[in-house]
């Protein structure tokens, strides 16, 4: 059997991959009923359905016959880095790293950290731009997670707050 689209068929490979694991790993959780769901229905009707989407573009690439083929590219290393090393230091910013003592800065740090860094994977940088994007997801996620979901997060620098 030939592979008539290789970015298709290897799409649908690592999404029916993930989607396997994601509804594997709900098992070990509670999955109860439909009318009285438990912490691991959701994930499990996810990850099928994530795999079955998978299954459907692998069969797609098998059978539908594209113009070049299209081959895969080369690996992006320097988006991928970027991307990367942006959710390390939001995660290092947000909780802070006790064992080298490093201190947690707070929500509004980290989002602003990972906006900079990962919008420096794209094609083009404007800083305004990335900043007036940070702002708005600092503030869209202080609303969002403190106010209206009243979660005890460090919201700045211990710093600053005392």
């Amino acid at each position: 059997m030939k592979i008539k689209s290789q970015k298709d068929f290897f799409s649908g490979i690592m999404f029916a991959i993930v989607g396997t694991a994601f509804a594997w790993g709900a098992t070990t959780y509670n999955v109860g009923q439909g009318a009285r769901m438990g912490p691991g229905y959701f994930p499990l009707m996810l990850g099928i359905v994530l795999a079955v989407l998978g299954t459907v573009v692998v069969f797609t690439s098998l059978v539908v016959e594209t113009e070049d083929g299209e081959p895969i590219g080369r690996w992006a290393w320097r988006p991928l880095g970027y991307i990367i090393g942006a959710n390390l230091l939001f995660g290092i910013l947000l909780g802070g790293l006790p064992s080298m003592k490093v201190p947690a800065m707070g929500m509004i740090a980290a989002i602003y950290a990972l906006t900079i860094v990962s919008s420096l994977a794209g094609e083009r940088f404007k800083l305004r731009d990335v900043l007036i994007l940070a702002t708005i997801l600092s503030v869209g996620s202080y609303l969002a997670f403190i106010v209206l979901l009243k979660l005890q997060i460090q919201v700045w620098p211990t710093f600053i707050t005392g």
